[in-house]
């Protein structure tokens, strides 16, 4: 276990991942459960993020941009901005209008430290706390 199994109080406990990418989708799946987040669900297309953020209580969404079988993270983070779900990108080359509808972007590619830091910062921002630790590759648009 990387970072050890912990019991999260914190505000950001349910997270969605919208990842085309397998790997990447597994990798960061495993790694949050292991480290004491609950994934409402992981899922590589528009339609079915749009059906679990309008049916679930979820408190962070982290969604890459670029995703296969029409649409994008922007439809993702429109769905998600209705329902005030907070979005976190996590894509190779953030948009301009991620600003308008998230709040950060995490750079592709990094580390599952880097996943759990810039988790942290998003909770510590969205909390009015300040930011202790965040990673290189995060843009907070806070």
């Amino acid at each position: 276990m990387l970072f050890g199994r912990r019991d999260r109080h914190h505000i950001l406990r349910r997270i969605l991942i919208v990842e085309d990418e397998p790997l990447v989708a597994f990798d960061n799946e495993h790694f949050l459960r292991e480290a004491g987040f609950e994934i409402v669900a992981t899922v590589d297309g528009v339609a079915d993020a749009i059906r679990i953020i309008q049916h679930e209580a979820i408190d962070l969404v982290l969604a890459d941009v670029r995703l296969s079988g029409g649409g994008n993270g922007i439809d993702v983070a429109h769905a998600a901005h209705e329902k005030e779900m907070p979005v976190l990108f996590v894509t190779g080359a953030c948009p301009i209008e991620a600003r308008a509808l998230a709040v950060g972007c995490l750079a592709k590619p990094y580390s599952a430290r880097d996943l759990k830091a810039a988790i942290e910062a998003v909770e510590a921002m969205l909390s009015g706390q300040p930011v202790k630790k965040k990673p290189r590759a995060l843009t907070l648009f806070g």
